[in-house]
Formats: C-alpha cells, sequence, structure tokens
C-alpha cells in the first residue's frame, strides 16, 4: 500500500482542555512527521455532555473532517485514531459516518522507564538479576530534603512524555510503582514516633509526585499505585508485630492500618484512582537497597486474600476508588496457583463480588512463555477482570529479538472475551517483568531498539478496543511509522515480521517439551526449562534428560525445530538486509534492525547445536547407540566454535548481552568425560567384586591363608555378619589391617572421583572428612580396645555400596547415571531403596561391631556420636 500523504490542518476548531491540547499536538505532530503532506484541511471537534462515552464518528472529508463524539473521551480518542491513521501512512478519513467503539473501555501500561537511568556500567555485568526497576532513583535522597528538585524536573518531563506516547497508542490508565513510601500513617498511632524520618520522607515523597498523578488525570489517564503485599518499612513491621504478635494478615484489624494510610492518600492526592496489589511475589529481588521500604511474602492463604480483600475494597467502596488485585502467585496451595487452577480461584475468591475489585490475570496459563494454553481462569469467576500482556517478552531475550505477537493477542482476546463478558480491559507492560539489567539496555522511549517491543504495545491497545482488527495492517503501519514510506521496503519488513514467530517460537524452545504441561512437586515448570531465567544456557543433568524423555519419540523433530528456527531468522536477515538503504527514514533504524537480527541469529544458530548435542547426548546414555555418540561428539565440536565466536562478539554489549554459557560449557565438560568415567567405573567394579569374592571364599577355603585375603575375609564377615566381627579381626597380619582401611577408603575415593567425573573436588573433600570425622571420633570413643571390629564392618559395607554406584556408572559414565535416576522411576526407587539400606546398614554393622565391646547401649552412642560429628562437615561447608 503506498502511503496516504495526510491533510495539512489550516483550521482546527475544537473544545479547549489539557486533554485536547495533548491530543491536537500529537495530531500536528504527525503531520509535521510525515515525509510529505497533502492539501489543506479542517478539523472540527465536537463533543458531548457524557464524559466517559468513548464512542465517535467520521463525517465529512479530508479537506473538512469533522468528529462528533459522546463526550470528551471520544472526542479525544478520535484525534488520537486520526494522528495514528497518518503516522501508519493511512488516509486521515476511513469509514466516516460510523460510529466507533472500544470493546474494552480499561486499557491500562505499567510506567515504562520513566525515571529509570541508563547506565551502560549497570548493565555491562549482566549478573544484575534484581527486578526492582530503581525508577527515580536518582530523585529520590537518603536524607532531607529527601527529594532532589532537578532530577524530579526532568522524571517529571520523562512521565510527561510517556503520557502523551501511550495516550497516542489508545491507552487510559497508568500502574504508578509505591503506596507505603507515601504515607505517613498519620490516621494510626504508634507506627511513627515523632522526628522519624521515614514520616518526613512519605511527606516529601508525596508532595513530590502527586503533581505526577495531577497531570495524569487533567490528560484523562486513571492512576493506580502499585505495591507488593505485605509492604512494609521497619518502623511499620515492627509496630504490627508489637500489636498483632506477628504479621498476622488473616487479621482483618491489621488491614485496617493499610486502608488507613489509603484514606490519608487519597484525601491528599485525589487523582489516585486506586491501588494495584500483588500477593504472589516480594523480598529481596524487589527490595531497593539503601531504602527502607520492602515486602514480604505474607498473604498466602485463602483467609489472608480474603481478609485483605474485603478491607480493601470496603475502603474502596467508600471512597469511591478501585481495588486491582492481581491474581499472579508461585507457590504451593489454593493461593500458590489461584493463577492457573480453576478449583483454586474460586477457593481464594468465590463470593468476592465488590463493584469497586477488579482481578487481573497473565493470558497465558502460566507466565508470559509461548506454549502456554490460554489461561482458562480467565473464563470464570464473578469478579470484573483485566488481562496482562508483556510487550518486551522477559523469557525471549528481553525484546531483542523480532517478536510480532499480533496473532497470539488477537487469538486470546477474542476468545477470553467471548467466554467471559466481564472482562472489561487489559494491562500492557510495555518495558516491565523480569530483572531490569541482566538482558539488553532497551529502556522505553529512551535507549536501545525499543521501537522492536513497541509493535506489541500498539497491537494490544488496537486489539482491546477491537479484537477484530487487522493485525497485518498494524504491523504494516508500525512499519511505515518507524522505519520507511517505500512499499517494497516496507512488505520485506512485515514479511520479516511475520516469521518472527517461528523463529522465536522454534529457536527457543524445544517444541515436543514445550507443548507438554509437566508438574513437580506441587508447581508446574515453564516450558523453556533448557535456558534458565533469563540467559542462562542450562548444563543441569535433571532438566535436560527430562527434555529428552519429553522428545525421545521426537528427536528429529526435536532437532529441526532448532534449524527451521535458524532458517527463518536466515530469511528475515535476507529481506531487512534486500531492503534499499536509501528508502529508509533514518539510517540508524536500520543498522538496529540489521544488529538485532544478526544478533538473533547468532544466538539461534548456538541454541539450535546446542539442543541438538544435549539431545543425541541423552540418545547415547539411553540407547548406548555409537550413531548417537558420534552425533554428539560433532554437535560438541559446533557447539564450542559457535560458544567462542558468540562469547567473542557479544560479550560486555549492553545492547546485544552473550548468552551465559558457564553452565553449559561445564556440562559439556562432564560428558566429554562420561566415557573415560565408564571405563574406569568398569575397572574398579572388577576390583571390587573381586575383593569381595575373594572374602567369601577365604571364609570357607584354605584362601584365606594368602597376603591380604583375611583383610578381604574380615571385610565380608563384618559387612555380612556384624556379630562376627570381632572373631574375624583376631590374629589378622599388619598388611591385612592396612588392608582394611586402604582398600575400602581407596575405593570410596575412586568412586566418588569418578561420579563426579574427577572435576569436583570439593565434593570429594566434604564426603571424604564426614567420613573420617566418624571414625576418627568412634576411635576415640573405643580407646584402647580394639578398633579393628568396627574399621571392617565399615569398610566391608563401604565396599558394597561403591559396587552398588559403580555398577550404576559402568554404563555410560556419571552421564548415564544421572539419565536413569530422573528419567527411568523403577531402576531409581531400586537404586535409592537399596543405596538407603546400605547407608542405614552402615551404622547399624558398626553400632553392632562394637556391641560384643561395649554393650549394645554404648555402642548405638557412639555410632549416634560419630553420625553427628560427621555431619557436621557438611553443614559446616554448606
Amino acid at each position: 500500500m503506498a502511503v496516504v500523504a495526510p491533510p495539512r490542518f489550516t483550521s482546527v476548531d475544537a473544545p479547549n482542555g489539557p486533554r485536547y491540547d495533548a491530543a491536537l499536538d500529537e495530531l500536528l505532530d504527525a503531520v509535521t512527521d510525515a515525509p510529505r503532506r497533502g492539501a489543506d484541511a479542517s478539523l472540527t471537534v465536537t463533543a458531548g455532555d457524557d464524559p466517559n462515552d468513548e464512542s465517535y464518528r467520521l463525517e465529512g472529508d479530508a479537506s473538512a473532517l469533522t468528529i462528533v463524539a459522546a463526550g470528551e473521551a471520544g472526542a479525544v480518542l478520535g484525534i488520537y485514531d486520526v494522528a495514528a491513521r497518518i503516522r501508519a501512512g493511512e488516509p486521515a478519513v476511513v469509514d466516516g459516518g460510523a460510529e466507533v467503539t472500544s470493546r474494552l473501555p480499561f486499557r491500562m501500561v505499567d510506567l515504562g522507564a520513566v525515571g529509570v537511568v541508563p547506565d551502560a556500567e549497570a548493565w555491562a555485568a549482566g549478573t544484575d538479576y534484581s527486578h526492582a526497576s530503581r525508577a527515580f532513583e536518582d530523585v529520590i535522597l537518603p536524607e532531607a530534603p529527601y527529594i532532589d528538585e532537578a532530577a524530579l524536573a526532568e522524571a517529571y518531563g520523562e512521565f510527561d512524555a510517556f503520557l502523551r506516547h501511550v495516550l497516542a497508542d489508545g491507552y487510559n490508565a497508568v500502574a504508578f510503582p509505591g503506596f507505603v513510601e507515601y504515607v505517613t500513617f498519620d490516621g494510626v498511632d504508634g507506627v511513627y514516633a515523632d522526628g522519624d524520618d521515614h514520616w518526613a520522607r512519605a511527606l516529601a515523597l508525596r508532595e513530590a509526585f502527586t503533581p505526577f498523578w495531577d497531570r495524569a488525570d487533567e490528560l484523562g489517564m486513571d492512576v493506580f499505585l502499585r505495591t507488593d503485599m505485605l509492604a512494609l518499612t521497619s518502623p511499620l513491621e515492627h509496630y504490627l508485630v508489637g500489636r498483632f504478635g506477628s504479621l498476622d494478615t488473616a487479621n482483618p484489624a491489621l488491614w485496617d492500618v493499610y486502608t488507613s494510610g489509603l484514606d490519608e492518600l487519597y484525601a491528599a492526592a485525589p487523582a489516585v484512582d486506586g491501588i494495584l496489589i500483588r500477593i504472589g511475589e516480594a523480598g529481596e529481588v524487589y527490595d531497593v537497597a539503601g531504602w527502607d521500604v520492602f515486602s514480604r511474602l505474607a498473604v498466602t492463604e485463602a483467609p489472608q486474600v480474603q481478609a485483605m480483600l474485603a478491607a480493601f475494597t470496603s475502603q474502596a467502596e467508600a471512597s469511591d476508588r478501585e481495588v486491582i488485585f492481581r491474581s499472579w502467585s508461585v507457590g504451593v496451595g489454593a493461593v500458590g496457583d489461584m493463577h492457573t487452577n480453576v478449583e483454586s480461584y474460586d477457593e481464594v475468591l468465590a463470593g468476592i463480588d465488590s463493584p469497586a475489585l477488579i482481578v487481573s490475570t497473565k493470558y497465558t496459563l502460566g507466565d508470559f512463555y509461548s506454549w502456554l494454553p490460554l489461561n482458562d481462569t480467565l473464563a470464570q469467576g464473578d469478579q470484573r477482570r483485566i488481562i496482562e500482556f508483556q510487550s518486551r517478552r522477559e523469557f525471549e531475550n528481553f525484546g531483542a529479538f523480532p517478536n510480532d505477537l499480533g496473532p497470539e493477542y488477537q487469538y486470546a482476546l477474542q476468545t477470553l472475551v467471548a467466554e467471559n463478558p466481564r472482562i472489561e480491559g487489559v494491562w500492557v507492560w510495555t518495558q516491565d517483568g523480569g530483572p531490569w539489567r541482566a538482558g539488553p539496555m532497551t529502556l522505553y522511549l529512551k535507549t536501545g531498539f525499543w521501537q522492536l517491543y513497541e509493535l506489541n504495545t500498539q497491537l494490544a491497545g488496537a486489539l482491546a478496543r477491537d479484537p477484530d482488527t487487522d493485525v497485518a495492517a498494524i504491523t504494516a503501519g508500525w512499519a511505515r511509522e518507524w522505519f520507511s514510506d517505500d512499499p517494497a521496503t516496507v512488505s520485506a519488513i512485515t514479511e520479516a515480521m511475520a516469521l518472527s514467530r517461528e523463529a522465536i517460537t522454534q529457536g527457543l524452545y524445544i517444541q515436543p517439551f514445550a507443548e507438554q504441561r509437566v508438574f513437580a512437586i506441587g508447581l508446574e515448570p515453564p516450558p523453556m526449562m533448557w535456558i534458565f531465567e533469563w540467559d542462562i544456557l542450562t548444563g543441569d543433568s535433571a532438566v535436560l534428560d527430562v527434555i529428552y524423555e519429553a522428545s525421545r519419540d521426537q528427536i528429529d523433530e526435536a532437532i529441526a525445530g532448532g534449524e527451521r528456527a535458524a532458517a527463518a531468522v536466515d530469511e528475515m536477515q535476507a529481506l531487512v538486509s534486500g531492503t534499499d538503504a536509501a528508502t529508509w527514514r533514518d539510517s540508524a533504524m536500520r543498522d538496529a534492525f540489521l544488529g538485532t537480527l544478526a544478533y538473533e541469529a547468532d544466538v539461534l544458530h548456538l541454541l539450535s547445536s546446542y539442543r541438538a548435542m544435549i539431545l543425541h547426548q541423552a540418545q547415547w546414555h539411553d540407547t548406548g547407540s555409537a550413531e548417537a555418540y558420534a552425533a554428539w561428539q560433532a554437535d560438541r565440536d559446533a557447539f564450542a566454535a559457535l560458544a567462542a565466536e558468540h562469547t567473542a562478539t557479544y560479550a560486555g554489549d549492553v545492547d546485544y548481552p552473550a548468552y551465559n554459557l558457564t553452565a553449559a560449557q561445564l556440562g559439556v565438560e562432564r560428558a566429554d568425560r562420561d566415557l573415560t568415567m565408564a571405563w574406569i567405573a568398569r575397572i574398579l567394579l572388577a576390583l571390587a567384586v573381586a575383593w569381595v569374592v575373594i572374602g567369601m571364599l577365604s571364609s570357607r577355603t584354605r584362601l584365606v591363608r594368602r597376603p591380604g585375603a583375611a583383610a578381604a575375609r574380615a571385610a565380608w564377615l563384618a559387612a555380612t555378619r556384624p556379630w562376627r566381627a570381632r572373631e574375624s579381626t583376631l590374629g589378622m597380619l599388619p598388611l591385612d589391617r592396612w588392608l582394611l582401611i586402604i582398600v575400602p577408603g581407596g575405593l570410596l575415593v575412586a568412586t566418588r572421583a569418578v561420579q563426579t567425573s574427577l572435576l569436583s573436588w570439593t565434593h570429594l573433600a566434604v564426603v571424604l572428612g564426614a567420613w573420617l570425622v566418624f571414625l576418627v571420633v568412634v576411635r576415640l570413643f573405643v580407646r584402647e580396645r580394639s578398633p579393628w571390629p568396627v574399621i571392617a564392618a565399615v569398610g566391608g559395607v563401604l565396599v558394597l555400596r561403591s559396587i552398588l554406584t559403580l555398577l550404576a556408572l559402568s554404563f555410560t559414565g556419571p552421564g548415564g547415571y544421572w539419565f536413569v535416576f530422573w528419567t527411568d522411576p523403577l531402576r531409581r526407587s531400586i537404586y535409592i531403596t537399596i543405596a538407603f539400606a546400605l547407608f542405614v546398614w552402615l551404622f547399624v554393622a558398626a553400632g553392632w561391631a562394637l556391641s560384643s565391646q561395649f554393650g549394645a547401649r554404648r555402642a548405638t552412642g557412639i555410632v549416634l556420636a560419630g553420625v553427628g560429628a560427621g555431619l557436621a562437615i557438611p553443614a559446616i561447608v554448606v
């Protein structure tokens, strides 16, 4: 489609007011930013008396355009819509005379990156996994006067620009962080003492940010304060514990403290329309160092949630405000899985039907991953509902890859809105979600290639208003707005974006695993387990072996998925690089697009090689196939080369950060040793079995006269018949006594070394240290009596336990040992049962061997003392 030149508005007749002023500014800016302009035109705006009705009609033509609206909201929205069409290169007037309405009237955004300082040094390491945005960090001072006025003014300018931008995208509400930091709790006696700086800081912060909320209100944006519960300061926590004995969140009186704070806040800041509450996550990962405002996971049971919501909704109804409660939760039990379990949702929220309550829920049945089904809890309940979407997908590399979510969002909204008429809005995260400084330094409207995920913000806003809108047309309009008005270039970009989901869903996920729902210890692991949140390529055998098990019958398809993703991004690169550079509005935008595609191609080729490697490795452990082993070796070499290239290219790059490959490379190092370790295990197993056989034969034949045979005999008898331990050690030669120590001790060391692929000397030191302490303590209690009976008993059982472990290691090494452990419940149960029985028997045998010298009671005490001392070693280390 060719770009349509917008009219040049030479006459504008519209009502006065800040909402109209902002909308007209956007309209005139859109005309100014257009590459060319058409004929002169007039614009007339008329509005009725209903301030909240968003409906309007466009009348006239491009030369004399009239917006006829039911009220101010509709008139302003009509102006923004005309501006949006102009920016998208579309005709200013479409469907003249038809009434335009919005299917979902409530459309909220987060705060974007307002107040966040783009400090490259803070992003460079890529290891800061704090979820705190640290917004307004430079505004808020640790001491009086508590506010940096210059930084505040700059932040206000950012906030105003952000509001104007999201209004143009069709949004009408904003979630602003904070709650207790703005409250003095003057309505509650004893929270803050006279002279407490928490009181002064709260007052200063409220006075500083009230103009922000007022500005949002005058532009037509609702303001909701966004907080975790329980939100605390140190004096507040001290007050609550002192008054209620604990953080007793099932006690309605505790919540009266918080609702008193809301009464105070709403009276001081009338522009605030309500509060947005999350109970499912809290703690240090969200706290800001050096600032005494923090949160606790203290609302974890249904009665506690119900007490909280009863208090907040009652306060909201009395003050004409609203409460948005997020159903997002993580954990075990009804509250822990109410986000994804319809029965749990009902257990927690059934019967809470306040008109002031809105329940907010992510559209996926889990977190913002692909391959998850729609969240069926959104189809139930008597509460008002809104749906959460994330533009900058945190688990899909924080928006650093092209990721057109239009068709997915459309399916979600069409399906869910049809199923539940109580859905009235959306909450779209333009920037937020996950650790802020562990991914690329893209900050909405500020720095990095944020325009890439701006597409999803535009899509979500448009679909909330009309779920049947043409998402491909929105993507094309986005391309014309930000990149080019050349039809061929726009076509190439939209074709590339149409391929983006194939690259993401196949490249970052392993489909046979991702499309299954998996449950473990009451929790549901996400579909992307092989990439640990958020950029750590895992080498953990538990995860990788389970992924193989889920993909066992579709190995070729699972590997081909990575290749398809790499091919898709290669095609995207070819499409965009094939565009004429002269047709781009800004050469820097073309460079950014090609840069992000090069980055994605590098990552997806790397991941493709890694998935082939881990699946072939597990296949070898599963089948013992020489072909699988050879394929694994080839894949390993390819991955090693790509990993080195990836790290060399992107390490330290804040725009395109390198993946964290440490865990994956440790996994490769262990896997490299599997076959060698298997052979060592076989040799050790043969020697250990020979020692046991010699002991068995020596107990019945003259073989006992051979050097060392008496030691093997003593170990066998003491291990299997500990009541004969003392007699079996009588008359032993010095060589036999040494062998009673050297053989079991050496076998234990060798077995543990093989089990850890000779890579974890710490593990070896801890295990051996614990056994040595056990033996030393027992020896000290034995004193002048012979220690050889208990040494023979312990050593004999250690040999038997080592044989069991070596047998498991002898097939395909430690990797095979863990593969069976994680994927074969029957063999795992048999192994654990025997291993645990031998472990317990070791101490029983030790006590039995000692009982002939000390009696049963004292022998038991000696063994328990040794066990306690031995356990102290790993306890100290851990």
